[in-house]
C-alpha cells in the first residue's frame, strides 16, 4: 500500500494500514536482511483491477515505489495505450522485497510472502487479477485451483481470461520481458488493450438468451464470467450480433450448439 495515500485518503482503512506495517516490518525470510524497502502495494483501494508483479527491482527497492524502473516505463506505455491510469488500479508484487542481484525469488521466499498477497486480495476484492509474468501467474493459478502453465509454455496462457469460480485471472507478459525481447511488445500491447473490455459487460447481455438460461440455472456460470462479463469481443454470439447475422438461441459463446438448451 502506498503509505502517503493511506495517510491522506479515508478509503484506506485501519486494516490496510496494519497490513502495510506488517509488510514493512516483515522478517519471515532471508530477504529481510538484504532489502532497503519492503514494498507494499499502491494504487486505488477500490480498484477492480489488480496487477501483480514478481518482485521489486533495484530502483523500486531504493525508493520504495512500484514500477519506477525501465519496466515501469514499459508498463506506463501499455497503460496509456489501453486508456488505463495508474491511480485507477492497484499494483503489488508476489514478493515484497528485492532478491539480491534481481534474481528470481526462491520458492521458500514466495511461500513466506504469499500470505500478504492473499490478504491484499481478500481486503481489496478486485474483479480481475492480472499476474505479470510466468512466476506470478503460476503461483496464482495454483492458489485458485487452476492448472499452472508449464515452464516454457507461458505464451499459451498469455492474454487469455481464466475463471476459477472465485476470481478472474488474466495473465500477461511482464513488462520487463519486452525489454529483453522487443518482439513481445506487440503481444503485450494487444493484451493490455483487452483489459478495458474485461472490465465491462457485453452490450447485448441484457437481451442475450445466455442471460435467460443462466437465470434459469441451465447454463454453467463460467460462460457468463468468461464471455458475457469477460472477453465478450471473443464471443461468437457477440460477433454475429454486430454483423446482424442470424444465430440460434442455443449457440454458446464459443460458437458450439448445446441441444440441451432446446428443452
Amino acid at each position: 500500500m502506498d503509505r502517503s495515500r493511506a495517510n491522506d485518503d479515508p478509503a484506506w482503512g485501519e486494516p490496510v494500514e496494519q497490513l502495510a506495517k506488517a509488510i514493512q516490518n516483515c522478517s519471515r525470510c532471508r530477504l529481510a536482511g538484504t532489502r532497503t524497502n519492503a514494498l507494499c502495494g499502491e494504487g486505488d483501494p477500490e480498484a477492480r483491477l489488480m496487477l501483480i508483479g514478481q518482485a521489486p527491482g533495484e530502483k523500486e527497492d531504493r525508493q520504495g515505489r512500484m514500477f519506477i524502473g525501465a519496466a515501469g516505463s514499459v508498463l506506463d506505455e501499455m497503460l496509456d495505450a489501453a486508456g488505463l491510469a495508474r491511480d485507477g488500479l492497484y499494483m503489488t508484487n508476489l514478493v515484497k522485497c528485492m532478491p539480491p542481484a534481481n534474481r528470481p525469488p526462491a520458492r521458500d521466499e514466495v511461500s513466506a510472502c504469499l500470505p500478504y498477497l492473499e490478504k491484499e486480495i481478500e481486503m481489496l476484492d478486485p474483479r480481475i487479477l492480472v499476474p505479470l509474468g510466468f512466476q506470478a501467474a503460476s503461483r496464482l493459478f495454483l492458489q485458485y485451483g487452476l492448472d499452472p502453465p508449464a515452464e516454457g509454455k507461458f505464451s499459451g496462457v498469455c492474454g487469455r481470461l481464466f475463471w476459477s469460480g472465485q476470481k478472474k485471472l488474466f495473465p500477461v507478459y511482464h513488462p520487463a520481458a519486452a525489454l529483453h525481447n522487443p518482439a513481445l511488445k506487440a503481444d503485450l500491447l494487444r493484451h493490455f488493450r483487452k483489459i478495458p473490455v474485461l472490465l465491462t459487460t457485453c452490450k447485448w447481455f441484457r437481451l442475450c438468451p445466455m442471460r435467460r438460461f443462466y437465470r434459469a440455472n441451465r447454463l454453467d456460470p463460467s460462460w457468463i464470467e468468461l464471455y458475457c462479463k469477460g472477453d465478450w469481443q471473443s464471443c461468437v454470439r457477440y460477433q454475429m450480433e454486430e454483423k446482424g447475422a442470424p444465430h440460434p438461441d442455443t449457440m454458446l459463446p464459443d460458437g458450439s450448439i448445446d441441444p440441451a438448451l432446446e428443452r
